[in-house]
């Protein structure tokens, strides 16, 4: 099979884990950029990446790089690309555009140069053109111009590989599936040690941490993907890999995962995303005030994402709610590794503990810090 060039993208600061994912799947030539791997495989290597990598947010496939300086420059390299082989005519597109430091100073008009370039490649050779569909595109292209230089590949996931396809009310603003299952990554946690989550919301980092525990792919629970709508899409060798996946799941709960929260209506939300997940066995939920939490002697990882103040309306309630964690985790919480990702530094100091660690990891635009503290 052909070799091809990916770069799988995620959420600045979790890099190294998502390379230590796409090394371990068969990638080669692992380099890491900011916000993304790159890497090069064979499209059986593609589907493998969009089934397991648990942190990549998307995988994409360089198609063409050229410099281009001026419209008419972008247009022509874009031209050049073979689209009628890619796809047929009959699949809707968007392109997806970036620009920085070039020439070209605009991304929608680099989208619409681009968009041009495709449609007349497609009429030239096949006397019709794909329809545009900005909000669901059965094909996404990405374009990136940094400097002049720019690079044209296919979105190979489609939907973002955050969704996973078991969260109820994927619109909330609780963490994002493969943010929380990267925070787990660069924590360390192992899966066959103790983790709770104190203040769970939707449940997602539970569920993500049950779906390493049992080995489960969490390309595997439903979803669709690009790269089945491209020329070419090999239907047998992803429904063997999806069996293989499943084969190798383990069985049985062995693994404590906790997941808590104050809010009730938050615990059965996340009760519905397990159930969703096929994972609701494994995970222990409960409504719980922080104020009660008592998850007894360690070793075992803690990892909460607690409110930045968005989920907790004023002041007082964000100082209170995190003087109260940082006292069940001084008092309670003996042996434990504490990780919480924290987005609000003014908050995290009414904890009255000092991180041994702190990892910078941005949360969409949000500058956070995952915060280690080893409890003695």
């Amino acid at each position: 099979m052909t070799q091809r060039k990916f770069f799988a993208t995620t959420f600045k600061g979790l890099e190294e884990a998502l390379a230590g994912e796409v090394a371990a799947l068969g990638g080669e030539g692992v380099s890491i950029g900011t916000g993304s791997v790159s890497f090069s495989g064979n499209m059986a290597l593609c589907y493998r990446a969009n089934l397991w990598l648990r942190s990549a947010n998307r995988v994409v496939m360089l198609l063409s790089e050229f410099p281009a300086p001026t419209p008419a420059a972008l247009y022509e390299g874009a031209r050049e690309v073979p689209w009628h082989e890619l796809f047929p005519p009959e699949r809707t597109i968007a392109v997806d555009a970036t620009v920085r430091d070039s020439g070209l100073t605009h991304s929608h008009f680099a989208a619409q140069k681009t968009k041009d370039a495709v449609a007349d490649g497609f009429r030239d050779a096949l006397g019709r053109r794909p329809d545009v569909n900005t909000s669901s595109p059965d094909v996404r292209i990405v374009v990136r111009i940094v400097q002049d230089a720019c690079s044209i590949s296919l979105d190979t996931s489609g939907e973002s590989l955050n969704r996973r396809g078991y969260r109820s009310h994927p619109t909330e603003a609780s963490l994002k599936e493969t943010l929380a299952a990267g925070l787990l990554l660069l924590a360390g946690w192992r899966e066959d040690e103790p983790l709770i989550d104190p203040a769970c919301g939707a449940g997602t980092i539970p569920i993500e941490a049950a779906l390493i525990a049992g080995n489960i792919a969490p390309g595997s629970l439903g979803r669709s993907f690009g790269f089945q709508r491209l020329h070419g899409y090999d239907r047998k060798r992803w429904e063997a890999l999806v069996t293989e996946a499943r084969g190798s799941e383990r069985r049985g709960k062995a693994t404590r995962i906790e997941g808590s929260d104050i809010s009730p209506e938050a615990v059965a939300g996340a009760i519905r995303n397990a159930a969703n997940a096929k994972i609701r066995e494994r995970i222990q939920f409960s409504a719980r005030s922080i104020r009660n939490f008592s998850p007894g002697e360690g070793p075992g990882t803690i990892l909460c994402n607690p409110p930045y103040g968005a989920r907790l309306p004023g002041g007082p309630q964000v100082e209170s709610f995190y003087r109260e964690l940082g006292e069940a985790l001084k008092k309670r919480c003996r042996g434990w590794t504490a990780y919480l990702l924290s987005g609000n530094p003014s908050a995290t100091r009414f904890l009255g503990l000092k991180a041994s660690r702190k990892f910078p990891v941005m949360n969409g635009p949000i500058d956070c810090r995952l915060l280690r503290y080893d409890l003695y």
